[in-house]
């Protein structure tokens, strides 16, 4: 019985460490694809939130999205709700800069 327990305890501990590892290297691909998608957008020109006005780093460091292939940056992850309900009105003040 004893060897019976060390077995399944092994088995359920390789096959966690099995999914995480696949977790990780899901993270990994999405962050990567991330990366691409803000390498091809538009930089964003302001040093201020774009929902706030906030100077960026006054918080922390900025929270950065990409919006239609533009660049955002948020003072935080709570700006980007504002943002989100309506776009046009906070891209105006960048088509304004």
């Amino acid at each position: 019985m004893k060897t019976f327990t060390k077995i399944s305890s092994l088995v359920v501990v390789s096959l966690a460490f099995i999914s995480c590892k696949e977790g990780a290297t899901e993270a990994n691909q999405q962050s990567d694809s991330a990366n691409s998608e803000s390498s091809a957008a538009k930089p964003y020109p302001l040093d201020t939130c774009l929902v706030s006005g906030k100077k960026l780093g006054s918080m922390g460091d900025p929270y950065v999205i990409v919006h239609e292939e533009q660049e955002i940056k948020f003072c935080c992850d709570a700006c980007e709700p504002t943002f989100k309900k309506d776009p046009a009105k906070f891209l105006a003040k960048l088509v304004q800069q």
